[in-house]
């Protein structure tokens, strides 16, 4: 029996052996991309349908995830169970899409009836697998052969590193073809509107106070109407204009500088005449950092022509979540 010294040693020597075979594998694949890859991604870039997924066990986990990942980064996808497809789940892939069907050892017998519905109907198939001779490699249009590495666990039988490397190989897809369709982070939250990663790509003009909720003024309003104008609104600051266009802002702090002269001033006269301003197109996690750069609680949005369309304050990016 291991006394707690010698269990904490031997549970991080097997952690950090796992780590390393698979790490070393990674590379491995780095080093030996398939022949096939650039010409798969050309495919998918020219596909009218969907990129269908397949696996049984581990291999139609990790299926999972690729094909989650492609839908989510641009590329339209979908996961097919390999056993359903034989129960009928066949009708969903059409003549339009393109198959990967995922299998290790590239003798899966659950693939054989989504393997045969590819070739009556001519539908292109990617085939992954670790052995270049099998069933399914044979029988592919594209073939991404995994590279020769051992399994991490202890036995060697055990789907560790050999899904390590279809999960990379599958990123490795999903990011190339994001580089190909120019997808950016605009992109990217029409496909993730909830959560923390929609809060860190939401823009500027979806979170601003705008049209009725702008505080603006004229240069000639007495600070009397002025300090309304901001009260009313709730933001701290207000837009200063003249003829449209943003000629000064003005704070909570240009009124305690003027003070003494406040009420006998106009907003023109109080307010500062080179305000930060952002646009809207700017991620809100940029704006955040901006204010948080200059120590200022609220923003002033304005457009190409510089005319103030919004404000942006720092509550909006605490209940977004971006802050």
């Amino acid at each position: 029996m291991k006394d707690a010294t010698q269990l904490h040693d031997a549970v991080l020597a097997a952690a950090r052996r796992v780590l390393r075979t698979e790490a070393d594998a990674i590379h491995l694949l780095s080093d030996r991309l398939p022949a096939d890859f650039a010409p798969v991604v050309e495919l998918m870039l020219r596909a009218r349908g969907r990129v269908v997924v397949s696996g049984i066990g581990k291999s139609g986990h990790i299926g999972r995830k690729i094909s989650a990942t492609l839908s989510s980064t641009g590329t339209p996808s979908h996961f097919v169970h390999a056993a359903e497809a034989s129960h009928g789940d066949l009708g969903m892939i059409t003549r339009d899409d393109i198959c990967i069907l995922i299998s290790n050892s590239g003798e899966t017998t659950e693939l054989r009836d989504i393997l045969a519905h590819t070739r009556r109907f001519s539908i292109p198939m990617v085939a992954i697998s670790s052995k270049p001779q099998s069933t399914l490699m044979r029988a592919a249009d594209f073939r991404l052969c995994l590279p020769p590495a051992p399994e991490a666990c202890s036995i060697g039988m055990a789907p560790t590193t050999s899904t390590t490397l279809t999960l990379a190989l599958g990123d490795a897809l999903a990011v190339a073809l994001m580089d190909q369709r120019n997808f950016v982070a605009e992109d990217f939250r029409v496909f993730h509107p909830g959560g923390k990663l929609g809060a860190q790509v939401a823009t500027v003009g979806q979170l601003m106070h705008s049209g009725a909720e702008l505080p603006a003024v004229e240069g000639d309003t007495p600070m009397g109407e002025t300090l309304i104008e901001m009260t009313s609104k709730g933001l701290g600051i207000t837009a200063v204009t003249r003829g449209g266009r943003l000629v000064g802002v003005i704070s909570d702090g240009d009124l305690r500088r003027n003070m003494e002269t406040l009420m006998d001033s106009t907003a023109q006269e109080v307010a500062n005449p080179d305000p930060i301003t952002v646009p809207t197109e700017m991620l809100a996690v940029q704006a955040l950092a901006l204010m948080n750069a200059r120590k200022i609680n609220a923003l002033l949005v304005t457009d190409d022509a510089g005319r103030a369309t919004g404000v942006l304050h720092l509550h909006d990016l605490l209940r977004a979540g971006v802050a």
